[in-house]
């Protein structure tokens, strides 16, 4: 493992890349960053969730899961119609129907009521156009993220806790893969150099994770995955 001002890097195969990101997540962990109930709060503990489920694990390929994780976490965030769980139907009628309400106020010679309908119906208007764009966006994005910006640039994570990369190079046999992870508090960071260095000095041997019960034995991008620990145990270490 390389240390610099950049991160924590890796050179090697998969099963390196795996090692790599397990431990970082190990030594996170031993900092308390996923507790929620600690100063952090749930705001870190979310961000380390998000870390979690992002790192490489052992059974997955880079340009597969992998690609389709670092899309779906470099996607336009949901707005307030998808988080109120609303399409843009849905709004398009509320919409209607506050205008037809602000008419009705109107007739009644209410202006005050009209006008806040009125407001109303542009707002849902507004939103509903808001979900429709954000998906249309999420969908090009999603493809061109895909299929052409994996071939230019690597493969990445960045949130409030951990900033990542994942460069390959070669196939088949000879491929390669080069794994910088940075954690983005200077303080926090230095408890996890600290710990990776134990993690050196004192681990003999590190089982990479493995993914229980399943029948998947094909090889990451040409490197066969490692075995899976005779207990079925997650990552352990001896």
């Amino acid at each position: 493992m390389e240390e610099s001002i950049s991160g924590f890097k890796v050179r090697g195969d998969w099963g390196d890349v795996v090692e790599h990101g397990e431990r970082i997540t190990q030594a996170l962990r031993e900092t308390g960053v996923d507790d929620p109930d600690l100063d952090a709060g749930a705001r870190l503990a979310r961000a380390f969730e998000e870390w979690d489920e992002w790192r490489p694990k052992a059974h997955e390929r880079l340009e597969t899961e992998v690609s389709e994780k670092t899309a779906e976490q470099a996607s336009v965030e949901e707005g307030k119609g998808e988080k109120a769980g609303k399409n843009p139907d849905d709004d398009l009628k509320t919409a209607g129907e506050k205008l037809s309400a602000s008419y009705e106020a109107l007739e009644a010679d209410e202006a005050d009521e009209a006008v806040d309908s009125w407001r109303e119906s542009v707002d849902y208007v507004a939103r509903a156009a808001d979900t429709a764009g954000r998906k249309a966006i999420r969908r090009v994005e999603d493809t061109v993220y895909q299929k052409v910006m994996t071939q230019l640039a690597p493969y990445y994570f960045d949130n409030e806790l951990v900033s990542a990369n994942i460069q390959q190079s070669g196939r088949g046999n000879g491929t390669q893969f080069v794994f910088e992870v940075n954690v983005n508090d200077d303080v926090l960071k230095s408890d996890v150099s600290d710990l990776l260095t134990e993690y050196e000095d004192e681990v003999d041997r590190w089982h990479v994770e493995t993914e229980k019960d399943t029948e998947r034995a094909e090889a990451v991008e040409g490197v066969e995955p490692p075995p899976e620990p005779s207990d079925g145990s997650r990552s352990t270490t001896n």
